[in-house]
């Protein structure tokens, strides 16, 4: 039986640096039926010109020219293009190992899965001692089971790029253009089209830390698209998977204390007031039942108590004692 075709979807934006290590390592791939998809995302350096190198020497590499629409128009505007029955996501500062397509394909197929993810080592530019991002383990998860790992961030962690999806699934799910942390906004959704969900913790995906790059940044405003994604995804939750919304409000509260507490610490001053104010919001937006406390933990409710009564004091005690940052 003919194996899939699989599109792996590559934005590339001022990375001509890491661009051949991240391309050389996709058409080295054990698994070789593959359409990889270079989306210049109008990149101001020799990445433009480079992509169509690449395409000249494989012919499985297509390029779009697109103007700079940021990381999630790019992703858009690859799957637009994607011919795969599964898509792939690889950011071009990364790179992948040889059989991570090969693993991921095998265990979708023999569980029957929708999603599939593998494992993550975190390599610093600066050579800081890599480490794994993800969990150690095998395990199979049905969509109620994936939902809450992607909540706890477990099993399941917020990027896409270490997963392999059915297209089916996801291309009518668009990245959000303009914000950060676009994968909070479109994790859920896809794991809430899913089935199930296989995890390996065979290492497939290296995840390079540098200081360019959006997460190698200083803390900005910018950051707290986090929390709107989790606003929606608590109301998704709610009326899709109300077991879990207990659950993930805890994780959306914390999230609040620990963006108050990067506020109080990096922010200036006269930004800080409007910015406490939306977390605020947030909080007054969905508050705790008191009968759903009896599903946490001493320590949350302690915590969550504390923030109710005053988040600035939780911050400010929080950060005193070096707690979440």
């Amino acid at each position: 039986m003919k194996e899939s075709l699989i599109s792996v979807i590559v934005p590339v934006y001022k990375v001509e640096k890491y661009l051949d290590r991240c391309v050389e390592s996709i058409i080295g791939q054990t698994y070789s039926n593959l359409e990889v998809i270079l989306v210049d995302d109008g990149s101001p350096d020799h990445c433009p010109a480079m992509c169509d190198a690449w395409a000249k020497k494989d012919s499985r590499i297509k390029v779009i020219h697109k103007k700079n629409g940021g990381l999630s128009d790019a992703r858009n505007a690859g799957m637009e293009v994607s011919n795969g029955d599964l898509i792939g996501f690889v950011d071009s500062d990364d790179w992948i190992a040889p059989d991570m397509y090969q693993c991921l394909y095998e265990i979708m197929k023999a569980d029957n899965s929708d999603i599939s993810a593998c494992g993550v080592k975190m390599v610093w530019e600066n050579g800081t001692a890599s480490r794994m991002l993800t969990e150690s383990g095998n395990c199979v998860l049905s969509k109620e089971e994936a939902m809450r790992a992607l909540i706890e961030e477990s099993w399941i962690k917020q990027p896409v790029w270490y997963k392999l999806y059915n297209a089916d699934i996801i291309r009518h799910i668009s990245f959000p253009v303009g914000k950060y942390h676009e994968d909070v906004f479109w994790s859920y959704q896809v794991i809430g089209a899913a089935g199930r969900v296989s995890v390996i913790d065979h290492v497939g995906y290296y995840y390079w830390q540098r200081s360019g790059s959006i997460m190698g940044e200083a803390y900005s405003l910018k950051r707290l698209d986090a929390i709107e994604a989790m606003e929606h995804r608590q109301d998704y939750l709610e009326n899709n998977f109300p077991a879990l919304a207990t659950r993930a409000r805890c994780s959306l509260w914390f999230s609040c204390m620990y963006h108050g507490q990067k506020i109080l610490c990096e922010i200036q001053k006269k930004d800080q007031a409007n910015a406490m104010e939306y977390l605020r919001g947030v909080i007054r937006r969905h508050p705790f039942l008191s009968n759903s406390l009896n599903e946490l933990g001493r320590k949350e409710k302690i915590w969550l108590s504390i923030e109710k009564t005053s988040l600035q004091a939780a911050c400010r005690i929080r950060n005193a004692l070096g707690i979440g940052l």
